[in-house]
Formats: structure tokens, sequence, C-alpha cells
């Protein structure tokens, strides 16, 4: 349903939800000690890598990622919008969040009515905009866009921590109407650090790390608010007393704005009380429709909180129709891991670094939103206006790259070996270390077609980590055995996480000893050439840059091949991304990752061959890589020969160790009779790169479609998606199972671009429609979990995997990025 009247203009395809509508049966949480904040989650506001805030669509502000890498859920009344309205001498006036504070504050303010019986408005959402629509309440027709300037290829506004509200009000009757629009916003700078600053690290119920994390919430000592009048700009700055010039984490500005000129009255109050019944702001503005123009820079003491408000007063004659923008802008300019470390954001290498520059924001965002809006349209409605491509995925491909944004991201400023800074996104909230690799095989496609550059840069911190070590001895969460931190050669996990040195110090994660993972050098193998050859094949410094890494890893991994086969066996247990999944012997999975990685690296080692290095090559501290001479062509030909010798053995191996005539077994040594979903993603990464194939064509097809028919067609007649092992008939081997019996929401994105890519797209549209369907039906939006069960339950929400989706518009699209 897409409904468009004369004060709005949203584009088709777009995710809605009736504003404050419940959901009846929600999807709840399947392990306890997993992140549950509820179904109320919209699109969220905010550059990559500067914080950002989410607002649900039930009207309130209450996502609050600005301390990146740490999640705050939790409603802040006092950051809300209100509405005056006086028609035929009838006033009405509400704050348009349909859930009142339960702890009794803002206790005057008149709540707008949630949908229920009648529809009070729609709220709806293709990121990075969203929309409110209000109905059946107030005289006048309402609605607010609200955006943060994400397109793609942009590596500089898409990194700026603002968002723009655009409200558009008609008046429909026969008689003059005049609205007051107030913004209020509470002073909250000072918050969005960890008060525990050496949190200990213990290992939950799950056998994942976990540390202590404290904000300074509520805490505003110090925090004053300014009025600002520039021209024709009118707005509040709110800041925090200072002792040095040094900033430090949590520490800015934050700032509200609006337009100012002779059609309309801008009135204001800089300072009340967020934490009190709100009578002083709210008894005046609903009687006469404006603020008292109050100003005051008093510091809050100890256990005082402020806030500011901002309203814009008019009179809109019959038919008519205005628009009247609101800017939020902040500059947090430090994030903080460990005490002491700390990197710049990205955004400050245009704004600077001294934290006073939250007013240059608001007007550079004055003079370009409407640009802005016009470079988002221009990147998606090429997409949006294809025919062939359904709705639901046309809304889903968009809408899933919040993660982009919400995902505890991290984009560091910019220095001299990178350019445009570092960049990392969370695997998810639960499991709280950057950029898994396993992961990201599925969900970087997204970025790899959107911004290229911020993808390499992942690729280059794990190339860059792979020969480093660390033998700090951790207890493995999975067995409780004991297992070095980092084995040099070992591609790691993760990039680290928000607690340590991320990018520097690796494998965070210790709920398995990641070292003995035999799908990750695959993995990274596979993304490195991906990079390059689907993003021009011309950047040959990136494959250089990674060649040593490559040569390294895979030495490592070969040395898990102990019969010389040349295949690496898994060990018996869970010893690849599906890491609650026991496989033995040479597996489907990790095997067919491993070949096609080794194609991969033949043609990279090709690619180099014929372009030597243009600039001089300064090996790393490891000195072992510049012996082995992989810093130039000398020594890359016998590379080459080494890996088609191991290709040549391993591929009749795959064959006659996995094959039964209708699919490939898990593995060669645990007789299970399972159909693993993902059991050919080596296949599919093969194909995608122009690669040989590992496997017959024919025997690829008929293996889909036994995934098909068993995964998903015969578990509960396809209503869920495809579980990622079922025996042929759709019964589970062990009832017990967890990951087999699990919908993996990226996983399926990735079956489906391999079905489209075997021919199989009418088939892998329905796959991914249904899990779309289970996400965006069942409060699971902008929240996409990693696995969702039968009986309604997820885990791991926020999921890196789920931007997968992007791969099944690639697979369409030829395996053309763009």
């Amino acid at each position: 349903m897409n409904k468009q009247s004369p004060t709005h203009d949203i584009p088709p395809h777009v995710w809605e939800r009736p504003i404050g509508l419940h959901w009846e049966r929600p999807y709840t949480v399947r392990y306890a000690s997993n992140l549950d904040d509820g179904p109320w989650h919209g699109v969220p506001l905010g550059g990559f890598g500067a914080g950002c805030i989410g607002r649900s669509p039930r009207g309130d502000f209450n996502l609050w990622h600005l301390d990146s890498g740490e999640h705050i859920f939790q409603n802040l009344p006092a950051c809300q919008f209100s509405i005056f309205e006086e028609a035929n001498g009838l006033r009405q006036t509400y704050a348009l969040s349909t859930e009142p504070p339960t702890d009794g504050t803002l206790s005057s303010w008149k709540w707008y009515p949630k949908s229920s019986d009648r529809s009070t408005g729609t709220y709806s959402a293709l990121y990075p905009r969203s929309w409110f629509v209000y109905e059946n309440v107030f005289r006048s027709q309402l609605s607010c866009e609200q955006f943060s300037p994400i397109w793609a290829g942009n590596y500089q506004e898409s990194s700026y921590p603002l968002a723009i509200f655009e409200w558009i009000a008609h008046n429909p009757t026969d008689a003059p109407i005049t609205l007051n629009i107030m913004l209020t916003w509470e002073n909250i700078m000072g918050w969005f650090t960890n008060s525990v600053k050496t949190p200990k690290v213990e290992v939950r119920d799950d056998g994942t790390p976990v540390y202590e994390y404290k904000p300074r919430w509520g805490e505003s000592g110090g925090n004053f608010n300014r009025l600002v009048n520039d021209y024709h700009r009118t707005g509040i700055v709110m800041s925090q007393l200072r002792l040095g010039d040094e900033v430090n984490q949590g520490e800015g500005q934050m700032a509200i704005a609006t337009f100012s000129n002779a059609a309309v009255e801008v009135s204001y109050n800089t300072r009340w009380n967020p934490a009190g019944n709100g009578e002083n702001i709210w008894e005046y503005f609903s009687r006469s429709g404006i603020l008292l123009d109050q100003q005051d820079e008093t510091p809050a003491s100890e256990g005082e909180r402020i806030g500011a408000a901002l309203s814009v007063r008019f009179t809109l004659r019959p038919g008519k129709t205005r628009k009247i923008p609101f800017f939020l802008a902040w500059d947090l300019p430090v994030v903080e891991f460990a005490e002491g470390v700390w990197y710049y954001r990205r955004y400050t290498d245009f704004y600077g670094r001294n934290a006073q520059n939250v007013w240059s924001m608001v007007r550079t965002a004055m003079k370009h939103y409407d640009t802005w809006r016009e470079n988002v349209k221009a990147w998606q409605e090429p997409i949006l206006q294809r025919e062939d491509l359904p709705g639901w995925f046309k809304m889903a491909l968009f809408n899933e790259l919040y993660d982009l944004t919400s995902g505890g991201t991290l984009w560091s400023a910019g220095d001299e070996r990178d350019p445009k800074g570092q960049f990392a996104v969370l695997e998810c909230l639960d499991y709280r270390w950057y950029e898994s690799l396993d992961v990201r095989l599925y969900g970087s496609f997204a970025l790899l077609m959107l911004w290229p550059e911020l993808e390499k840069s992942v690729l280059l911190a794990f190339a860059r980590a792979i020969s480093a070590a660390d033998d700090t001895p951790r207890v493995i969460g999975y067995d409780r055995s004991s297992a070095a931190r980092k084995v040099a050669g070992a591609t790691p996990h993760d990039l680290g996480a928000p607690n340590e040195h991320p990018w520097e110090m690796t494998n965070y994660t210790s709920y398995q000893d990641c070292n003995l993972w035999k799908d990750l050098p695959s993995d990274f193998v596979l993304l490195v050439y991906r990079d390059f050859l689907l993003t021009g094949a011309e950047d040959f410094e990136f494959l250089w840059d990674c060649w040593p890494a490559v040569v390294e890893t895979l030495d490592y991994l070969k040395g898990f091949d102990l019969d010389g086969d040349g295949i690496p066996e898994n060990s018996g247990a869970p010893d690849q991304t599906f890491d609650d999944w026991k496989m033995r012997g040479v597996s489907a999975y990790c095997g067919g990752l491993w070949l096609a990685a080794l194609s991969a690296a033949i043609a990279i080692g090709k690619v180099l061959m014929e372009n030597p290095r243009q600039k001089p090559f300064y090996p790393a501290e490891d000195a072992r890589l510049d012996d082995d001479a992989t810093s130039t062509t000398e020594g890359i030909g016998d590379r080459i020969a080494a890996y088609e010798g191991w290709l040549e053995s391993g591929l009749p191996v795959y064959q006659e160790k996995l094959w039964n005539g209708e699919y490939y077994n898990l593995d060669s040594e645990s007789g299970s009779r399972v159909v693993m979903a993902d059991q050919l993603c080596g296949q599919f990464y093969s194909r995608l790169l122009d690669l040989p194939d590992i496997v017959p064509p024919e025997r690829a097809l008929s293996a889909v479609k036994t995934v098909y028919n068993a995964c998903f067609q015969n578990f509960y007649d396809g209503k869920f998606g495809a579980a990622n092992g079922l025996l042929p008939d759709g019964s589970p081997a062990n009832i017990k199972d967890t990951h087999p019996l699990e919908v993996w929401i990226g996983i399926n994105f990735g079956l489906a671009a391999f079905m489209v890519q075997v021919g199989m797209k009418e088939e892998g549209f329905e796959l991914a429609g249904a899990a779309v369907a289970q996400v965006y039906e069942n409060g699971l939006q902008f929240r996409t979990p990693e696995a969702i069960t039968a009986t309604g339950t997820f885990r791991a929400s926020h999921y890196l995997r789920a931007m997968a989706i992007w791969a099944i518009y690639l697979s369409i699209n030829g395996n053309k990025s763009r």
C-alpha cells in the first residue's frame, strides 16, 4: 500500500506500519542471554561511523549508538516533535509519540493516539529515508520525512552525523489553520562513554565473551545550551563544560536548528527540565502555540538535566502547503576503545577535531539537504523502477543496509596509509566483534557494490593481521579447553572488539578456537579476488598488498590436509561458520571453499605476474614475507604451480568422497545423510568470479534442487525459509540440533543468489521472499537476526550476514556490481 497525498511523495516499495500499532505475536529471543529490545525499530539516523539515533514507528527516539560499538535502547521522551493546531477556534496539541513515559516524567504532555481501531497515520521506511504521515487526528494534512545524506559511492557526506526532518503541512479545508511544529531535545552530551574504564570480560552462558558497559546515562552536570541566530538560521547548540583542550570520548556538541523568515515565527526555550512534568514547556505551547523565547546558558548542576526547545509557527490559508525543515547534528569526534586507545571519526576529516563544529555541520545541511535527497533518489530510483524485481525485494534490498549505520559501525579518519580511513561493522550486538570474516563472506556484498573502497579497507586490515601472533591463552567457551588467541598464518575470525583495539587486536571471539577453522583462509582469498575483479580488475596495488597474506594463510590451511589428498580435513569439531555443527573429514562446505580459493589464488598470481608492482614494497614487521619473495613477481610462478597441484589433486577427491548421486554429503566421515543448504558455497563463488567449476554444473543443479525441496519446501511448506540442514524428506536428523534446524536469513539470501546463478530465479525469489516476510512481518525489521526458528524465536539481532541480499541483486545483474 503506497498512499499519495498533497503533503508527501513516498516512493513505491517501502516498508509500512500504522503508527503505534502493536504486534500481536512478534518474534522473541531464543536464548535469555541474547538481546531482545522488542519490535519497535525504525530507520536509524546518522552517517557511517558517526554514531546513530533511531526513531521507531511509534514516533519515539529510542536507539542510541553514539558510542560506537555500544548499544543503548531506551525511549528518551524529551527528544520529540510536537504539534499545535488551531482550526475554526479549536485547538489541539500532541507530542508525536504514542509511547508516554512510564516513570512519571512529562506527565503534563498529551501524547499522540496510536493506531488501533482506526489508523492515526503510517510510518514508511526505505533506508536511508523514512516518513511519518499523520491521519484522522489533525484537520491539516501533515507528514515528516527524515533522512541522513547516505548514497552509493559517496565517501564524505555518508560519514556526517546529521539528520534532516522535513515537514510538509497542507490545509485541505476552506478556513485558515495555524500550526506550530516544536522540536524538543535533551542535552545528552557526556552520556555516551563507558564509566568502567577497564571492563572485566566474562564468558556468558552461550560460551561467548561479554564485557561490562555502563554509560553515563543521565549525567548532565556541566551541560549548557546556547541560542544561535545566524542570518536566516536559528538553532540551539547543546554543549558541556570541559576542563582542558583535549577532547575525550563522549564530549562534544549537539544542535537542533531550523530556518527563520518572514512567513514563520520561530520561538525557543534554551533551558527546561526534561526530568520533571514538562509543564513549563507544555502549558504555554499547548495554549498559545508558541514558546516564550527564554534564553539561559546556566550549566546544569550535578544531578540536574536540561533540555532545549525550538518551534516554528505559521498559518496556512485554504488549499496552501508549506515545508518546514528541522536539522539535528552532533559532533562527537573521538571514539575510544580500551582506555587510551582511540580514533577520530571519519567526518572529522571535513569538520575538524576540536568538538566545536556542530554549527558548521548545520549550516552545510541547510545549504545542501535538497541536493542530498536528490542524490539518494537518483541512486535508488533505477532499482525501484525495475519491473523485473518484486516490490518486497526492492524494499528489503535498501532497508537491509540499515546495519551500515547502526551496526556499531566504525569509520576512522583518513591517514597516509588509509586515505579514506578504516571501516568496520559488528557481527551483531550479541557477538560484539568486528567484521567476522565467515559472516562477511555473505554480508559484505552490499559494501562491495556500493562503497567498494570501504570494502577493500576491511580486506587490507585482515591481510595485515594474518602474519601476526598472540600467544595469550584463552578459555574456549564451546568445550572449556585452552588455546592461544592468534596463531601466525591463521586468518583471524574478526578484527577485534570495542573494548580493546579494533584492527590491531584480532580474534576476539573465544566461543571456538578459530585458529582451527577450515573456512576462514579460503574466505579471505576469495574475498580478495572478488573485490579486485568486481571493482574493475584494475587495482593491482590492492592485490599486491594482499598477496603475501594469501600465500601465508593458504600454506597454513594446507597444514590441516593430514592425508595429503589435496583437501584439508575438518576435525570433528564445529570448526567453521556453523560453529555448533560438527563436520569430520572432507566437508562439502569447507572443501568447496578451499578448491574455489585455490582457483582464485592461481588467478591472482597470474594477474600479478602480468602487472609488476609499481611502487616500492616495504615489508611488514615480519621479514619472512619478503624472504618468501611475495613482494615481487619472483617466486609467484612456484606458488601458482603448487596451487595447481593441490587443486588437481583435490577436485576428484571432492567428487569421490562427497557426491551421492543426488547431492553432496555433509562430510566424508560422519555418515550423515543431512542435506546441507549451503553445501556448494564454493561453487557459487567459483561461478561468481568466472573461475573453473569445482563441481560439474549438472551436479550443482541437482544439489540445489535437492536443497530447495528438502530444506525449504519440506520444512513447514516453505513458510520460514530454508533450514540449514535436514534429511531429504525435510525431517531433522536430530530433533535436538541447533544450527541445522535454524533458518539463517543471510544464508537464505546467499542460497537464493546461487539459485539465480544456476537458472532457478523463480525459486530463488520464492526462498528469499519467505525469509524477508519473516523479518518484516514479525517485528524484526531494522534488527534482522542471524537465525529464526519455526517456533517464532530468533537469535543474534542486528546481524551482518543479512546484507547478503545484495548478492541476489548481483546475480540478477550477471555479476556486474553496478
